[in-house]
């Protein structure tokens, strides 16, 4: 592995200079930012600020999906404050973010209030005495690679934990030098992010790397299932841009995919869009211009008459107006591409989807991309680290199915920790310890759906609630659910 010039690059997790001061905010003002039902919720059930928050940008030394060397940049948000919890020895939260699509993005900057991930996770768990380790990710904000290795599992969890690597060796911080690494380490992440935060439990485990616990929130963990589920009808919302990031992300690392782009994508879409994805323009604008689509992924034409059925699938009930909003004119993805899909998907089929046989990937996928998705799929791996998977059972961004199929298959593989598993969608139980951010969560439900029928809406707020369900809905409650979880094991 060699950098520019034929240098020799530093090691991975090596610090590249000093860490950047870009935010120093007073804990009451972090979530208060922060505008939307769930937000409006969160403040109660969070508790009351213990901490003040300063956030620096920090930059690293890393590799790509082709383990090139290259760099990445991650918040390092430290806890300040009088009180005991804001000093001293402190645990560690790595976290992994969700999809974005801006090139730009800074995870570290508090100052901007579009930064939601970023406020959560300092008003949720920097304010109350954790030092937040939280990736950029290579391809982002000051990143020298020219491409985002998208749920490519060995890359991103080598990334997250080279960014760790590097956040230790920052600490203590000029502004907070009685702050120190306490050697607890807690992991968790949100959609993409959640499966990052799984994938980089299991590496930080094969290397016998100590993990404290995790809560992997809302990932696509079973990914060979979930597409098998996307192309057979039950389109997500946000698929063009999932599927573009996954395609070029996948392409790039094995090359197996396609020999022209127009194979898999329509002519229009075509040209440039190996690397359109993460980009400085804005999303909205993307689609103004015609480089994506905003929701067609698949042609509203069958692409064989046995398909009928699933161009869009109608079952489940309640998922079926959003999967018809992935069909239509403009569509992303050829229709000869799916068929070939469909095909191998027939002729090789899951474990775990339609029907659970195994549980596990297809053995022996005959097309690039699900061989790919098999690489990459988290299934057959059995945690020993305490975990809580938390996520909403009517997600239409990342299918439950995800959480059910590893929840199944550690039932039948049981770990040395038992995994929780939190349905904040789900009805509360006796004595159930997570009451409050079910109740919390349901109200924040309403909240949007009034909205929505006040604004004239006719399904009931139902597709309001679908659009803002995985953005903005249930991270947040998960986040204070994952605080409580950890909670119980910082010493």
């Amino acid at each position: 592995m060699s950098g520019p010039s034929g240098m020799t690059p530093p090691p991975r997790g090596t610090l590249l200079g000093a860490p950047t001061l870009i935010a120093d905010v007073p804990s009451p003002s972090l979530l208060a930012t922060l505008s939307g039902s769930s937000y409006q919720q969160i403040a109660a059930l969070s508790g009351v600020p213990v901490c003040d928050v300063v956030s620096y940008r920090i930059q690293y030394e890393t590799v790509g999906g082709l383990n090139e060397a290259t760099s990445a940049s991650a918040a390092l948000m430290i806890p300040l404050g009088t009180n005991a919890t804001c000093s001293g020895n402190r645990p560690i939260l790595l976290y992994a973010h969700g999809t974005t699509t801006d090139r730009t993005y800074d995870i570290a900057n508090l100052n901007d209030s579009s930064n939601a991930e970023g406020l959560l996770l300092a008003g949720i768990f920097a304010t109350q005495g954790y030092i937040v380790v939280a990736p950029n990710y290579a391809g982002y904000d000051t990143s020298t690679s020219p491409y985002h290795p998208y749920l490519v599992a060995e890359q991103q969890s080598k990334d997250m934990e080279d960014a760790l690597t590097a956040a230790r060796t920052a600490l203590p911080v000029a502004s907070a030098l009685q702050t120190a690494d306490s050697g607890q380490l807690f992991i968790t992440g949100y959609s993409q992010g959640g499966y990052v935060a799984m994938a980089t439990v299991r590496a930080m485990e094969a290397e016998q790397k100590a993990v404290t616990a995790a809560a992997p929130m809302s990932g696509p963990y079973a990914l060979a299932a979930f597409v098998d589920a996307v192309f057979s009808g039950e389109v997500t919302l946000d698929a063009p841009v999932v599927t573009t990031f996954v395609i070029s992300a996948y392409q790039r690392v094995y090359a197996n995919i396609y020999t022209n782009a127009d194979d898999v994508f329509s002519a229009q879409y075509a040209p440039g869009i190996e690397s359109l994805l993460p980009s400085t323009t804005p999303r909205s604008q993307l689609y103004a211009e015609g480089k994506l689509p905003e929701s067609a992924l698949f042609s509203s034409t069958p692409p064989n008459s046995s398909y009928a059925s699933i161009t869009p699938a109608t079952t489940p009930a309640d998922l079926a107006p959003e999967f018809a909003l992935g069909f239509g004119p403009g569509n992303l993805v050829t229709n000869s591409y799916r068929l070939t899909y469909l095909l191998d998907a027939q002729s090789q089929p899951d474990g775990g989807w339609p029907a659970v046989t195994t549980g596990l990937p297809a053995p022996s996928p005959g097309i690039g991309l699900r061989a790919d998705l098999k690489t990459n799929d988290l299934r057959g791996w059995v945690p020993a680290t305490p975990l809580l998977l938390c996520g909403g059972d009517a997600d239409p961004t990342v299918f439950w199915l995800n959480t059910t199929l590893m929840q199944d298959y550690w039932t039948a593989h049981p770990p040395a920790n038992s995994a929780t598993v939190l349905d904040v969608d789900s009805a509360q139980t006796n004595n159930d310890p997570y009451a409050s951010i079910k109740t919390g969560f349901s109200v924040a439900k309403d909240i949007v759906a009034t909205a929505a029928i006040a604004q004239g809406a006719t399904d009931g707020g139902a597709m309001a609630v679908a659009q803002a369900y995985h953005s903005s809905l249930v991270p947040p409650f998960c986040l204070v659910a994952v605080r409580s979880f950890f909670a119980a094991r910082v010493h």
